[in-house]
């Protein structure tokens, strides 16, 4: 039988593990994005059931060569473009490392202190860089918080709007009115998951039709849908807008959108789940011009700042309405520290109790770049992704589908929808690149989206290259 893992053990296991993800990055280029294999191959592949006895670190890794790598999407790949990004750093990795080595249960202040302090300095820290309204720093009413994605954000957003809608009776007996949640069609299906999970069902989420060149939501259109259905007796009661939507990073008018939800009392959540990232730099603050009506807003570090996920940064302008939605205090975790009201406990910010120390990821990653790093990084990303745009915009068989402000080019072939299906299954084919596609006016359109930091010039342009050899032969017939 094998024993515990000793800290000798560990050591010599640790590097070995070490040494196979920097091989694993180091040669990531050279592998295909995705893999061909059918669906069942690593099953069929794997034991029908664990061993008897204990096998050595070095196995498991064999198998990890044969087995899993070959058969994943490698998110990590300088030719990954597909989605948006979702990308680790050595930092980040090393951060996570020693989270799960600590092994910290952060549900209570008390639970982990330096867990929870850490965490309340970090979001302040990014509110910082990132120069988000001073009502969400930790100094004043509100404060941050890391979710573990920004459909966890939105959905305890729109808990923390039914607790204000109803003047707190949606705490004691639930669903006892109509209440309606908003956000443009282009809005992410989090929005809609978060309001059958709260209760409102599919249809208590209004969608709010966009503006037709920008595609972000029309102020007009939200005031007339709150108006209609507070004249049929219903509660509006939260409307999301977004900054950098899915399908084309379209940032919704904050200032007009804010204006409206504090004339009628809504819930204002901003979801810049990709694009939040981008307020590092000054020149893109443009962005979150009027965050400040807001009362919640999130982004994930976990896409395109370097973070592993799950790292979403959620941050509201009153944490006691949030705290008063969600706390429950069961006797066995009652304790001194809460009692004296001087401290945050996490649980109470979210919907799980228990959390782990994802703050030690983003501290790695805010002291390892630094805040000029981070911008190195973004700009980067914007500078790759106007480069593949100027490509596109030169070849009179493509169109632009899309403004691009970020990092994401959507676009597609004048000849129509079938050539634009078929240019993305030829060019994925290759092994070389994994774009995916949306629509936009209905359209099939192909997406480009950097954001690895293992891509370089050369992947775009090779990136191009394939597009437009593909699109010769599609064309050709």
């Amino acid at each position: 039988m094998a024993e515990h893992m000793d800290p000798d053990e560990f050591r010599r296991a640790g590097y070995a593990v070490v040494d196979w993800i920097a091989d694993y990055w180091t040669m990531l280029g050279k592998r295909p994005v995705t893999s061909q294999d059918p669906p069942g191959t690593v099953a069929a592949a794997l034991p029908a059931s664990p061993p008897e006895h204990g096998e050595p670190v070095e196995a498991v890794l064999a198998d990890l060569d044969t087995l899993i790598t070959p058969r994943l999407t490698h998110w990590q790949h300088p030719g990954f473009f597909g989605y948006f990004p979702a990308n680790t750093s050595g930092p980040s990795v090393l951060g996570d490392l020693v989270s799960s080595g600590l092994g910290v249960q952060g549900m209570l202040w008390a639970t982990g202190p330096a867990c929870t302090e850490l965490e309340t300095v970090m979001l302040d820290w990014l509110a910082g860089i990132m120069d988000l309204p001073q009502r969400f720093r930790s100094t004043g009413p509100g404060g941050g918080v890391i979710q573990d994605s920004a459909s966890s954000a939105t959905l305890v957003a729109t808990l923390g709007a039914l607790h204000r809608a109803s003047g707190g009776r949606w705490r004691a007996v639930g669903i006892d009115r109509r209440y309606r949640a908003y956000t443009s069609t282009q809005g992410h299906s989090s929005i809609e998951k978060a309001a059958r999970i709260a209760g409102l069902g599919e249809d208590g989420v209004r969608p709010i039709e966009v503006d037709p060149e920008t595609l972000a939501m029309r102020p007009a259109a939200l005031r007339a849908a709150i108006e209609a259905d507070r004249a049929a007796g219903d509660v509006p009661a939260i409307v999301v807008a977004t900054i950098g939507t899915t399908s084309t990073t379209a940032v919704d008018p904050l200032p007009e959108i804010g204006a409206i939800c504090a004339e009628y009392g809504v819930w204002l959540h901003v979801d810049a789940a990709y694009a939040g990232a981008a307020a590092v730099c000054p020149e893109l603050r443009w962005s979150h011009a009027g965050l400040e009506h807001a009362d919640s807003y999130c982004f994930d570090p976990h896409k395109w700042l370097l973070t592993g996920f799950d790292c979403d940064a959620f941050w509201v302008a009153d944490r006691g309405e949030l705290i008063e939605a969600l706390t429950v205090m069961p006797e066995f975790l009652r304790n001194a520290a809460t009692e004296s009201g001087a401290v945050i406990d996490y649980r109470d910010w979210q919907v799980p109790l228990g959390r782990r120390f994802r703050a030690l990821k983003l501290w790695f990653v805010l002291r390892w770049y630094g805040v000029e790093g981070l911008r190195a990084h973004i700009r980067t990303g914007v500078a790759l992704a106007d480069r593949f745009a100027r490509r596109v915009a030169a070849d009179d068989r493509f169109d632009l589908a899309a403004p691009h402000p970020f990092s994401l080019v959507c676009f597609r072939l004048r000849a129509g929808d079938e050539a634009s299906a078929a240019l993305l299954a030829r060019v994925n084919g290759t092994g070389r690149v994994h774009l995916t596609h949306t629509r936009v006016g209905g359209r099939y359109t192909l997406r480009l989206a950097v954001g690895s930091p293992l891509t370089a010039e050369e992947h775009v342009d090779e990136a191009w290259e394939l597009l437009a050899s593909a699109a010769s032969d599609v064309l050709a017939g």
